[in-house]
C-alpha cells in the first residue's frame, strides 16, 4: 500500500510518500511545495499552486491513500483561517484525485512516530530517518509529511478494522434485555 502524507502550509507544504508491506516501511519520496514565489496577498494564486502540486503528486506517485494533518487553533485567528484554506486546497486535490483521506493531529503523528505527543521537530526528523533508513535527516516539513504517512500506515488498518466491526446489537445484549430499545 502506498500512502501520501501531507503537512499543509500556506507558504510551505510538506509531503512524504511511503510504501508499506506488512510491517515493512519503504521510503518513496518527500519534499515541499512552496508558494513563496507569489506575493503574500495573492491567496487564490497560492491555493492554486497547492492544489496543482498535490494533484501532480497524486498522479506521479499513485498512492492508495492520503493522510493530512489537522489544523490546530493558533493564537492568531487570521493565521488559523489561512492555514485552514491551504489545508482545504490540499484535501480538495486529494479527493479530486479519488483518494481516501485520513486526518491526524500533530500530537497523534508525534505519538505514533516518536512515542510521545510533545516531541520536538528534530525528534520527528530523527525517528523518520531511522524508521525509513534514510541517509540524512529530511527537512522539517517533509519529515512531518512522512510522519503522517507512517502514522497512517500504522493506525489506518486498525481504524479500518474498528469501522468494520459489528456494532453492539442493543436489543439482544443482556444488558438491554427488557430495557430501552434504540
Amino acid at each position: 500500500m502506498r500512502i501520501l502524507g501531507i503537512d499543509p502550509g500556506l507558504q510551505t507544504t510538506g509531503f512524504g510518500v511511503v510504501d508499506i508491506d506488512g510491517q515493512q516501511l519503504r521510503y518513496v519520496a518527500s519534499g515541499t511545495i512552496r508558494t513563496t514565489s507569489l506575493a503574500l496577498g495573492d491567496l487564490p494564486g497560492r491555493l492554486k499552486i497547492l492544489f496543482d502540486g498535490i494533484t501532480e503528486l497524486a498522479a506521479r506517485y499513485q498512492p492508495d491513500a492520503a493522510a493530512v494533518e489537522i489544523v490546530f487553533v493558533n493564537v492568531n485567528p487570521q493565521s488559523t483561517l489561512l492555514l485552514g484554506q491551504a489545508r482545504g486546497a490540499c484535501i480538495t486535490a486529494l479527493v479530486a484525485s479519488h483518494l481516501p483521506v485520513a486526518e491526524y493531529t500533530a500530537l497523534q503523528m508525534k505519538k505514533a512516530v516518536v512515542g510521545h505527543g510533545r516531541a520536538a521537530k528534530s525528534q520527528v526528523q530523527e525517528m523518520v530517518r531511522r524508521l525509513l533508513h534514510l541517509p540524512a535527516l529530511p527537512g522539517t516539513d517533509a519529515a512531518d509529511g512522512l510522519g503522517l504517512a507512517i502514522t497512517h500506515a500504522h493506525v489506518g488498518p486498525a481504524m479500518g478494522r474498528l469501522g468494520a466491526a459489528t456494532p453492539l446489537n442493543r436489543r439482544q445484549h443482556a444488558m438491554y434485555k427488557g430495557g430501552r430499545s434504540y
